[in-house]
């Protein structure tokens, strides 16, 4: 993990208005390096950039049906690299959901609507107190 301004984000969604929805609110309420994908291929080009938090919608292929879904684009960040924290996000308020993402490596499962953004931001909060912790662990 980086320090403070230096977190990097990645935002994956095919649903351009929550995606778009979602990048507004980060740029007004935090200080992260944020970068938006409407595809888990357009985001995998990008996996060099080695971002600290992804945030990924579970089917990603509602606008393409070819497209990678989000447990697939789940399965290459985490053979990339397998610290990178990824919170799935899906309109689904299903307890199966849940389970199959987090079964599958995701730190977390968010259901879109209003409460997304702050639930988001406290799991993204979570994620870097632990790495300080795990950081002054190593170091002490």
């Amino acid at each position: 993990m980086k320090d403070g301004s230096e977190i990097k984000i990645f935002l994956v969604d095919d649903d351009e208005i929550f995606l778009k929805l979602l990048e507004i609110e980060f740029h007004q309420n935090t200080e992260f390096n944020i970068e938006i994908f409407p595809s888990g291929e357009r985001c995998m080009e990008r996996i060099s950039q080695h971002p600290d938090v992804i945030i990924l919608d579970y089917h990603l292929n509602g606008m393409d049906k070819s497209a990678m879904n989000g447990i697939g684009t789940l399965h290459k960040i985490k053979e990339f690299d397998p610290d990178i924290q990824v919170i799935m996000l899906s309109s689904q308020d299903e307890i199966e959901v849940a389970i199959n993402s987090v079964h599958h490596k995701a730190i977390d499962y968010v259901v879109k609507g209003d409460a997304a953004f702050l639930r988001i931001q406290k799991i993204i909060s979570t994620i870097l107190s632990l790495k300080k912790m795990e950081k002054s662990l190593r170091n002490g």
